[in-house]
């Protein structure tokens, strides 16, 4: 910052953060507005990238300490936004003096997304937690305001990140329980806990979280895939490997964990040109973009990941790809079709005939939230159920 930063200015926005997130029904409790008042976000958000779009796509602008006014940094800071820390898996604001394209691999969640997994996590006193995820630390340290920095186990898959939040995390003030490795290991050693949760987003519900976790306690975390459908589960965690839960409201999305991200597509265009059936499509490129549908798409056809070509100045194609089995369907528009598009259909699996039997058996039920389907793991399969009569399920991928 270009001049020190008030103490008082600082804890006056968090008020306004506590304010604001109170009024959304977000922060839902006493314990909880304490942690936000007490936890300094700008310690775990030193410097972060800023986003812009344009005609050559996404740029991501570094923000650091150097460039900015203490007034305008802090309120930044203390906006009620994701803040992305990390691109490409080690790209940081202070590697770079200008705008540059990448990926988002480690971000400092949005407040409001934090607090509001913490009040339904819901730990109570004396309650030890297990976070996956520790990112810039600012989610762990509420933890250890709110049950004490003993009763707090982290686990972050990124060195580099993880030594940041070590550091974070100690200047506040807190000391949890610090681990740099595969969070979705678990933390066999300091087993069982009263509760997980997880701030990245799994394929899966790994075994080691479902026998860390004692019989009773919770495991709260965003189920995801390939295709980018997701939504946020509580489980209660029963005997010998099983557990049960729903999906919670909202739009609520997390990265990826890193050993569960999608494999490479590679040169897919061969693929592409095989043999494929075409018929008109019931469902078109609408169910990406609607997030209900983009979770039962993610359900359906959980091996498949999408992308879109554009050939010549020609239109847009959207594919779903499973390259593991070989098999696509390509949206193309056609007129002849009630939903604008016709679908090409390739390899030994029709992966858009089993989208549009999940879409229409969910539209069938009368179109419900999310909040309508159900997660039961048994030690053979984890199985999402939309939970109404003759309810349809599907099997999350192993």
């Amino acid at each position: 910052m270009t001049d020190a930063a008030p103490d008082g200015l600082a804890a006056r926005l968090r008020a306004q953060l506590a304010d604001r997130l109170a009024e959304t029904g977000l922060l839902r409790s006493g314990v909880w507005r304490a942690a936000v008042m007490a936890v300094p976000r700008e310690v775990f958000v030193p410097a972060f990238f800023r986003r812009s779009d344009g005609p050559q796509g996404t740029v991501w602008t570094p923000a650091t300490p150097a460039t900015e006014t203490s007034g305008a940094w802090l309120e930044e800071v203390y906006a009620d936004e994701t803040l992305v820390t990390q691109l490409d898996g080690g790209v940081h604001p202070g590697d770079v003096d200008g705008p540059v394209s990448g990926d988002p691999t480690s971000s400092s969640t949005l407040p409001g997304l934090v607090v509001r997994m913490l009040e339904d996590l819901d730990p109570k006193d004396g309650a030890r937690v297990l976070e996956i995820g520790t990112g810039t630390g600012y989610s762990t340290a509420l933890m250890c305001h709110r049950l004490g920095s003993d009763h707090v186990t982290s686990i972050e898959y990124d060195p580099a990140t993880a030594a940041s939040a070590r550091t974070a995390i100690a200047t506040a003030g807190y000391s949890p329980r610090l681990i740099q490795s595969d969070g979705l290991q678990g933390d066999d050693d300091g087993a069982p806990y009263d509760h997980l949760i997880a701030t990245c987003s799994v394929r899966t519900i790994p075994p080691a979280w479902l026998h860390q976790v004692k019989p009773g306690g919770t495991i709260l975390t965003t189920v995801s895939g390939w295709l980018h459908g997701s939504g946020l589960a509580r489980l209660s965690v029963g005997e010998d490997g099983t557990a049960f839960g729903t999906f919670l409201p909202g739009t609520v999305s997390f990265m990826i964990a890193r050993p569960h991200a999608a494999p490479d597509l590679g040169d897919f265009s061969s693929l592409l040109r095989q043999p494929a059936e075409e018929r008109p499509a019931h469902h078109g490129p609408e169910v990406f973009r609607d997030w209900v549908p983009l979770f039962l798409t993610q359900l359906a056809a959980p091996k498949a990941q999408g992308i879109s070509t554009r050939l010549d100045g020609g239109p847009w194609l959207a594919h779903t790809i499973d390259v593991g089995s070989g098999s696509f369907a390509t949206l193309v528009p056609g007129e002849d079709s009630g939903s604008g598009f016709r679908v090409r259909q390739g390899g030994p699996h029709r992966l858009w005939d089993d989208v549009e039997a999940a879409v229409d058996a969910w539209k069938a039920a009368g179109s419900p939230p999310q909040t309508a389907f159900t997660l039961t793991i048994t030690p053979t399969e984890q199985r999402v159920r939309l939970n109404t009569p003759e309810g349809p399920s599907w099997t999350l991928p192993t």
